[in-house]
This record gives structure tokens, sequence and C-alpha cells, in this order.
């Protein structure tokens, strides 16, 4: 069990890194958002290459900080059946789920990703508009990068749950959707 902890702690800084990222990540892309509205209905003066980088940091936004989400249990799901569960019950029910639909959609995107991101790097692919970004192949790489992420978190949530099942009695590193679950 030691090796199943201290594979959560570290998988646990990692999401917990590209997190702490994707929140800074939020204010830039707040205040790249402030700008180019002030710009553009205050002074007529938008710019593609704004908008461009909104929609490139709402992405990377999401792509990186999908596993923190998932370390933190703030994933969205039933919960009006899930908080009545017991403990072990949310355990299973986190690991059929985490093993039959997480895990398969990581899996089938970081497969046909490859291809799509190693094409954009070849061709050093740029923005198709006018006044756009340059180096829309650096954002394309934050695909695999975000669902590589949440793959290896998976594994982390699997390793949690099964731990609980177990019975292993470290509460500091037990099933974080049991800590949330009890607050309500």
């Amino acid at each position: 069990m030691s090796f199943l902890r201290k594979f959560e702690q570290v998988v646990g800084k990692l999401s917990g890194a590209f997190g702490w990222l994707a929140g800074w990540l939020c204010i830039l892309m707040i205040c790249v958002v402030f700008i180019d509205v002030v710009a553009r209905y205050g002074f007529d003066a938008g710019s593609i290459a704004m908008q461009e980088l909104e929609w490139h940091l709402f992405a990377a936004v999401f792509l990186l900080g999908a596993a923190y989400t998932m370390r933190e249990d703030a994933n969205v799901r039933v919960d009006v059946f899930y908080a009545r569960m017991t403990p072990r019950k949310r355990a299973i029910v986190d690991i059929f789920g985490t093993i039959v639909f997480v895990i398969p959609m990581c899996s089938l995107i970081l497969y046909s990703s490859y291809d799509f991101v190693s094409y954009s790097y070849q061709v050093q692919e740029i923005s198709s508009d006018p006044g756009g970004l340059p180096y829309r192949f650096a954002f394309r790489a934050l695909l695999p990068l975000g669902y590589f992420l949440v793959m290896i978190q998976s594994f982390a949530v699997i390793s949690r749950n099964v731990r609980l099942l177990a019975g292993d009695d470290d509460t500091s590193l037990m099933s974080i959707s049991s800590h949330h679950m009890e607050k309500l």
C-alpha cells in the first residue's frame, strides 16, 4: 500500500502544479478578455490575435486544469445519489466510472491526437486568419498533455479507492470524495 500512497502523492503534486498553472492562466485570460472588450467597444479597435489568444487560453485552462479538478473531486456527477452512498459504494462507483469511461476516453483522445499534433508541428501551423496568432502548433500540444494528465490522475483515483476498499487506515489520504461528502 505504501507504493500506492507514494504514487498518489507524486501524481497529486503533478496535478496540483498544472492546476496552479491553470489558475494563473485564468487570471491572464480574464485580463486579455477585459483588454479586448475595452479595445473593441471603447476604442473600436478589435484584434483577431486577442480573440484567438482568449480561445487558446480557455483551452489551456480546461486541459491543464482537468486533472487537478479530478484530484480535488470537483468533477460533475449526480451527487443526489452519490452523497447517499457509503464510502465503500462511492469507491466502487469511482473505480467503475474511471475504468469504464475516463480511461478509455483519454486513451482514444491520446491515440487520435498524435497525428493531429504531429502534423501541426510538421507544417508549423499558424492561424489561417489575417492578423491571427503564430505558433498554433504549440497550443495543439496541450491536447495530449491535458489528457495524459487526466489519465495518470485516473490511476491515482483508482489507487486511492482501492486502498479505501482494502481498509487502508491512512485517513490523511482517504478518499477525497468521502471527505467532501461528509461536509454535506
